[in-house]
């Protein structure tokens, strides 16, 4: 009885020894010691209390063991380069866009594919088609309502009036015609409303005709014709041109003079201007033929094209005057069958970009319409990506004046890579292209192989009275 009471009273010390010692640190328990959490002792009535625990039953305690490292988030470093998602768009109300453009009249194939990529452009922005005329873009609603002035300034002016003030649009893009652009920036000034020009190209746009709420992603002439005399410069030196008699014709004659003299060219007489609708071009090319020229710099849009060259090759210019135009559409191209293995100049074609927005919209416009995009379907979809843009910048506020704030200096990606809107002048500064001419013939379009990309700087054009605006840009021209 007594040799039983002892070692009651030794199991019993055990366990006040364990209860009153204190936490386990890295020192391994004594393996006569009673198991415990180090929290948590356990109660006496748990210790048998006619035995001592064998102190080989006792399991291993580990306390010190540190955890996996990667199994606490909190030390998970950041991820540095991949910066916070955007917070997606919001506008307060639905957007309005007034799109004008040249849907059945003499430039209606420029028309059809502004159009188009305008809105393929948005769906690209939404991530899916319209739903009821209207795009979603984040939390912003999107609405485009469209008129064709069939390429008549006075058209453009009803139409546009008609946006304005019926269907009360916030934003207006278009049109095909320069001259009709001349009459919607007029309109847009008056009642203060941004105007994204898209695809027209004259150079007054953003020279004589500025005003602070004209924007564009069209390229102007300067832009085509230091793409294309940087490198005419280089097989010729005295040249002769022809282009029709309107603000996109003698901007681009004006243009061409400049730039092909800038880069060492010489002209060997006036301009030759004829009618936009000429039909009857052997008055004209019997002047090119006798020019002395080495080659003859086309400026010219629509249907014009077809019997200029058609009279060129019958009457035999071609074999004395080199022909040195920039490539238009992609219907246009088998007039160039005089020029192949030539080089020369492009705005855009959908074989020249590599980038995944040019990418989707190769692959959204065949599927869609049957075709590969065309020569202004690029500017059309970065005239819908620059209200999308510029809505972001501006915090979803349409108000003329915070958009004319978010659209100068905006950069953005489209279908030619980078688009930068210079904040002096509004021009659109965007990659050009020099191809050679393979073929006119691909049933798929397939003409050209690149040769180079350039990004032109044109001058800036504002009138005298707004010269201050361009800093430190060339004023006026290249050559002084």
């Amino acid at each position: 009885m007594n040799k039983l009471a002892l070692l009651a009273l030794i199991a019993l010390t055990f366990v006040i020894v364990a209860c009153a010692a204190p936490a386990p640190t890295a020192t391994p328990v004594p393996p006569t010691a009673v198991p415990a959490a180090p929290t948590k002792p356990p109660a006496p009535t748990a210790v048998p209390p006619t035995a001592a625990p064998k102190p080989t039953d006792a399991p291993k305690v580990e306390p010190t063991k540190a955890p996996a490292p990667t199994a606490v988030p909190a030390t998970k470093a950041p991820e540095p380069t991949k910066p916070p998602a955007p917070a997606a768009l919001k506008c307060d109300k639905t957007i309005k866009v007034g799109l004008i453009g040249d849907y059945s009249g003499p430039l209606a194939v420029y028309g059809t594919m502004q159009k188009r990529s305008f809105l393929l452009g948005l769906e690209h922005a939404a991530g899916a088609p319209a739903k009821d005329g209207v795009f979603k873009v984040g939390d912003c609603s999107i609405q485009v309502v469209d008129k064709d002035d069939k390429g008549d300034v006075n058209t453009t002016g009803t139409v546009a009036r008609q946006l304005i003030e019926v269907d009360k649009v916030d934003v207006l893009v278009g049109t095909v015609s320069s001259g009709g652009t001349a009459t919607l920036q007029g309109l847009a000034r008056d009642n203060k409303k941004v105007l994204i020009v898209a695809p027209a190209a004259a150079n007054d746009i953003t020279g004589k005709d500025f005003n602070e709420y004209t924007f564009r992603t069209s390229r102007n002439n300067y832009q085509d014709m230091i793409n294309l005399c940087q490198y005419l410069t280089t097989k010729y030196k005295k040249f002769v041109q022809i282009a029709p008699d309107y603000a996109f014709g003698r901007g681009g004659a004006a243009s061409a003079r400049d730039a092909c003299t800038k880069f060492g060219g010489t002209f060997t007489r006036d301009d030759i201007f004829a009618p936009l609708d000429t039909k009857e071009f052997t008055p004209y090319l019997d002047q090119v033929a006798k020019s002395g020229a080495e080659a003859f710099i086309v400026t010219w849009a629509g249907a014009g094209f077809v019997p200029m060259f058609k009279t060129a090759r019958e009457m035999g210019v071609f074999d004395k005057v080199a022909l040195a135009a920039s490539v238009a559409d992609n219907a246009t191209v088998p007039l160039y069958v005089d020029a192949l293995g030539t080089n020369s100049g492009i705005l855009y074609h959908y074989t020249l970009p590599k980038n995944a927005i040019n990418d989707w919209l190769i692959k959204e416009t065949i599927a869609r319409h049957k075709v590969p995009p065309d020569l202004f379907d690029a500017d059309g979809m970065n005239a819908a990506l620059i209200p999308v843009e510029g809505l972001k910048k501006a915090g979803g506020k349409v108000e003329s004046a915070d958009l004319i704030k978010a659209f100068e200096g905006l950069e953005f990606n489209g279908p030619k890579g980078k688009i930068q809107i210079r904040p002096q002048d509004h021009v659109a500064i965007q990659d050009m292209y020099i191809v050679k001419i393979l073929n006119v013939t691909d049933k798929d379009f397939k003409f050209f192989e690149l040769t180079s990309t350039t990004r032109p700087e044109p001058p800036c054009l504002l009138p005298e009275a707004q010269k201050a605006r361009c800093g430190n840009l060339p004023f006026g021209t290249l050559t002084k």
